[in-house]
């Protein structure tokens, strides 16, 4: 799955702009502060109806604008779709409305529809994802299992229903009111949480080879390495069922439950120590590169094509050596889209396959290289 254009109304810096991705690699170039990083978040939105960059949406609509909108056609094989995403104050109340259309058919969320890209992202706020808390991995890792294997998602929905249930029913009998039996939803918690640690841990457990290889090859020496550390050593529901039978009375002191895999963990290591507390910025850098390298050869592997990179700026932090590694990476297959403030910090920018796109206040001047052009036609 490719995208073939993305055209945009009243986005963040843009009033009205359009782009056609190559196939391969496309660099964005332009000054701080022009707009390449927006043109990012736009391709994120079109492809999966939200922001990569905050949650208030508001922030993406153009100054003295009330509606956003981006449209994205994308093709796979010989058929193709089109994504809408409009959102904004629609009356005076304020209040931000979204519609979102695959195919023209309204749907709920973008990241349902068959008909989408799969898209990854690397941005220098994305660190926290090896440096901010657990919930942030977590979060992230069952976003990796859902794209991996999209029937899967559903686990992830219901233990998080089961979690609901189990916390209100503990907050109930907290405040001394009649809620009911806590077995039941042990046994629904536990049968859905054994399901969802084995969908993390056959993620991680693909994933680890990979990136020890892109982590080294991009600099990150001294045995880097990913883990999964469930918080439960439970191998069935029964046994899990078990240790949340166990805890009642602390969770009923603190009013909610302290066990399970909500509590579970994805480790960043280099050298045995967690680069969460012991990683300086640029190895955690290195190792959020390597982690989204991994996943797209992984998802090449299981879904048949490598996910749209979206790269902000990843070269101004590596050496001449590492920059060839990860330029020859992601010109070797698959489309990504690579942010620089010239194209001579991406070695290879001037090879005739890639795209080239100069960013310069709201304004997108492309420049087609020839494999796009008889692509366009």
């Amino acid at each position: 799955m490719e995208v073939t254009r993305l055209g945009l109304r009243d986005f963040r810096s843009y009033e009205r702009a359009e782009l056609v991705p190559g196939a391969g690699l496309t660099v964005v170039t332009g000054a701080n502060g022009a707009g390449k990083t927006n043109l990012l978040e736009a391709l994120y939105f079109g492809c999966t109806g939200r922001s990569c960059r905050t949650a208030n949406e508001r922030e993406a609509i153009r100054f003295g604008a009330r509606v956003a909108h981006l449209e994205l056609e994308a093709r796979d094989g010989a058929s193709r779709h089109e994504l809408s995403a409009g959102f904004g104050a629609l009356d005076d109340s304020g209040r931000l409305s979204k519609r979102l259309r695959a195919d023209d058919v309204t749907v709920e969320r973008l990241t349902e529809a068959t008909g989408r890209p799969l898209v990854s992202v690397f941005m220098p706020d994305r660190l926290e994802l090896v440096a901010g808390t657990p919930s942030l991995r977590r979060a992230h890792l069952d976003q990796v299992v859902a794209a991996l294997w999209p029937t899967r998602a559903a686990t992830r929905r219901a233990y998080a229903q089961a979690l609901a249930q189990r916390n209100a029913l503990l907050a109930r009998m907290r405040a001394g009111r009649d809620g009911g039996s806590l077995a039941s939803w042990d046994t629904q918690l536990a049968r859905h949480g054994i399901e969802l640690m084995d969908d993390r841990a056959q993620a991680v457990g693909a994933l680890a080879p990979r990136f020890e290889r892109h982590a080294a090859a991009l600099g990150l020496d001294q045995s880097p390495a990913i883990a999964y550390r469930p918080r439960s050593p439970a191998a069935t529901a029964q046994e899990l069922a078990a240790e949340l039978a166990e805890r009642v009375t602390s969770d009923l002191e603190r009013g909610f439950t302290g066990h399970g895999p909500h509590r579970d963990e994805l480790v960043f290591s280099r050298d045995g120590r967690e680069l969460r507390a012991y990683g300086s910025r640029g190895q955690q850098r290195l190792a959020l590169l390597a982690l989204l390298l991994a996943e797209r050869e992984q998802l090449a592997e299981t879904r048949g094509a490598p996910p749209l990179m979206l790269l902000d700026d990843p070269m101004s932090e590596l050496d001449a050596a590492r920059r060839e590694r990860l330029s020859a990476v992601l010109r070797a297959g698959g489309q990504s889209v690579v942010t620089a403030t010239d194209t001579s910090q991406v070695p290879g920018a001037q090879d005739a396959e890639v795209t080239r796109l100069a960013v310069t206040e709201g304004t997108v001047l492309q420049e087609l290289s020839e494999v796009s052009r008889r692509r366009a036609g």
